[in-house]
């Protein structure tokens, strides 16, 4: 079963755990994440009392980049999952019969990452379970584990530079680490043929930043609407519902939640 230190995974965990006490939980580390996510998943291991397998790729970011001429992955290609999380699983697994558990919701319509390999068969317990997002928060908090910190501002896991962040986890990156966001402000200005590649679409992180007051307003409003109409939603939630309204890209489906 795959961690990504978001809270459908860790949840499904807590349903599991006891359920299938020999399941190998796995981590995909692209050397990239925030963080909190590395304290989170210390925080799963200590309170489940489960043992997390770190698979990283044979070679860092900086190298699938330089092979990809400095275009820096995006919704349209996304050469950083298919090189960074599915090989290296992939290779974990090798020809050995597998059983993949992924943590989908029952009120979710995606169907997360399947393998197209024929020895790792998916299956998604959540939807067997009928288990929602309020189900969801209902095992993280009976497990004392409870949400990852970056869910005050950020509502996936994955790379601290990811192409899907909404432009107010932008703004929020560059607050909470702004060694990271000046980081990721590198990778779009740092290309040797003259080049310019950006993670959001039609604007650099320097534009949106120039924006940042007019940003954090429209999330404010947004939220302060969602709180009157639904007052007893957690902050978390609430967060989650507001950026999705901002937002309707479909997420990285191995590295989120």
């Amino acid at each position: 079963m795959g961690l990504s230190g978001g809270k459908d995974s860790t949840a499904l965990a807590v349903l599991l755990h006891k359920e299938i006490p020999n399941m190998e939980y796995f981590f995909c580390d692209t050397h990239r994440e925030l963080p909190e996510t590395y304290e989170y998943l210390d925080r799963i291991k200590a309170r489940l009392g489960v043992n997390i397998h770190y698979l990283s790729a044979e070679r860092d970011f900086d190298h699938w980049l330089a092979l990809h001429s400095g275009y820096l992955p995006s919704p349209k290609r996304r050469w950083c999952t298919e090189q960074m999380k599915i090989r290296p699983l992939e290779k974990f697994v090798g020809e050995d019969e597998a059983i993949s558990y992924v943590a989908i919701r029952a009120d979710e319509d995606r169907s997360g990452y399947v393998s197209t390999k024929n020895n790792i068969k998916a299956v998604f317990p959540f939807k067997d379970h009928g288990i929602t997002l309020e189900g969801v928060y209902r095992l993280l908090e009976d497990s004392s584990i409870g949400l990852p910190k970056y869910y005050s501002w950020r509502t996936r896991s994955g790379c601290y530079f990811c192409f899907f962040q909404r432009k107010y986890e932008w703004v929020r990156l560059s607050e909470e680490h702004p060694d990271l966001f000046k980081k990721a402000l590198e990778y779009e200005q740092n290309h040797k043929d003259g080049r310019q590649y950006t993670w959001t679409d039609g604007e650099t992180l320097l534009e949106l930043i120039a924006r940042k007051e007019q940003i954090i307003a429209d999330h404010e409003k947004a939220m302060f609407r969602k709180a009157k109409e639904s007052p007893n939603k957690p902050l978390a939630e609430a967060l989650e519902t507001v950026l999705d309204e901002e937002d309707d890209l479909m997420p990285c489906l191995m590295c989120s939640y």
